[in-house]
Order: C-alpha cells, then sequence, then structure tokens
C-alpha cells in the first residue's frame, strides 16, 4: 500500500484507490462545496483513528449521507506517531477529493496531541473540537474563536466497559454523535457492532453509549 493514497466510499460501501487519471478529473470538476462537512480526525498510530472514521462513514451512508469521502493520510505507520484522516459527508456526491484544509471540525483521539500539534489548524469559525480527555471543555482555549468544544474521558469510559487498554476508537464516536447530532447513535453502534464482529462487539458498542451519556459540550 502507497504511503498517500486517496479512497472513496461509493455506493456498496467499498474502499479502492483512485487511478490518477480518475483524481486529476475529478480534481477539475468540482471546486469545495459548502454542504459538504469535512471532518479531520487526529490521532495515534495503533489508536484507530482511521477505523473510527470508516465506522462514521458507514453510518453516515447508512443514515442518507450519499456522498461519503474518506481519505486516510497514512504517514509514517509507527506506533505512536501522530495519524491524521480525512472525512468528507455530503447530501450530494461528492468530487472534490482533496485534503481538508479547512475542516468543519476536527475530532483528537488523545488530549496530548492538544500541546504536541496545532489541531485546530484551519478550523472554520464556529467549528466544533472534540477531544478524548478527562478535563471538560472550559479548560481548553484555542485561538479559533466561537468554537464549540466537546469533551469526555474516553480512555477511563473503555476500560470500564472492559475494552483492552488503548481501545479507545469506538467510545470517541459516542462524542461525536452526542456534539453533532449528524448521525443517530443507535445506528453507529450498530456500525460499531458490525466492524467488530469477534471481538468484543457489545462492549465497544458500550463504549459509545457510555461516551455519549458522558458527553459535555461548551464553547471557546
Amino acid at each position: 500500500m502507497p504511503a498517500y493514497c486517496n479512497y472513496q466510499i461509493y455506493s456498496e460501501i467499498r474502499f479502492r484507490p483512485l487511478l490518477f487519471r480518475e483524481w486529476d478529473v475529478m480534481r477539475g470538476e468540482t471546486m469545495m462545496r459548502k454542504d459538504i462537512i469535512e471532518i479531520r480526525w487526529h490521532g495515534r498510530g495503533g489508536q484507530g483513528a482511521i477505523t473510527a472514521a470508516k465506522i462514521v462513514a458507514n453510518a453516515a451512508f447508512a443514515s442518507g449521507y450519499s456522498g461519503v469521502v474518506m481519505a486516510p493520510t497514512f504517514g509514517t505507520e509507527r506506533r505512536g506517531a501522530p495519524v491524521l484522516t480525512s472525512l468528507k459527508i455530503s447530501k450530494q456526491k461528492i468530487y472534490d477529493l482533496s485534503p481538508i484544509t479547512q475542516p468543519d471540525m476536527v475530532i483528537v483521539l488523545d488530549h496530548l496531541l492538544v500541546k504536541e500539534a496545532d489541531v485546530t489548524n484551519g478550523l472554520k469559525p464556529g467549528g466544533l473540537v472534540i477531544i478524548n480527555t478527562p478535563k471538560p471543555p472550559g479548560e481548553y482555549r484555542f485561538k479559533v474563536k466561537g468554537i464549540k468544544i466537546a469533551t469526555a474521558d474516553v480512555t477511563k469510559i473503555a476500560s470500564e466497559v472492559g475494552l483492552p487498554q488503548g481501545i479507545i476508537n469506538t467510545g470517541i464516536i459516542g462524542i461525536f454523535a452526542k456534539a453533532t447530532g449528524l448521525i443517530d447513535i443507535e445506528l453507529l453502534i450498530t456500525e460499531i457492532e458490525n466492524e467488530f464482529k469477534g471481538k468484543k462487539p457489545k462492549r465497544n458498542g458500550k463504549a459509545a453509549r457510555v461516551t455519549f451519556a458522558r458527553t459535555l459540550v461548551g464553547g471557546n
């Protein structure tokens, strides 16, 4: 697999690499549309940010978003190294497969990344920051003003529901559901359990449900 590769989710919810000629045509046809919701995920190698984005992508399509594009930026695959993943969803087909530079929301799987990286870089005014952290939203201050901040201690909740240490990518989806209201939490849990068949599906689903209930939302 190449280090950098663009993927699109088609109606069959199937991932495949776009051929370069397809990318060139699509890039030239359509500029960024305002009705596209752009989500940038910040995590570390081994935390499952790409899997979390895939689960949300599948749930988005199932809930009526006909345009769903996921573009993992793998970079280094070293465990613990920062990784980015992009996800775009829309009620219409998406042709713009360019990297996300001005996200509507950012999802941070490790609160330490807030200090290590500029996670809000390019975030639109009025955007949303989702963080796995033991701190409440009021303890965070970002340069971008007028944004919404949603937090929950996903790491602690995962341990409480019996997941192995470090499994946080399902719980973070609970914050996403509570803070955005874009996709019903039960549909997201169904997709979580489908993704983790044979790997504690009920516990992973419970992590999202408990996190949903404990999510705190504030402003900056």
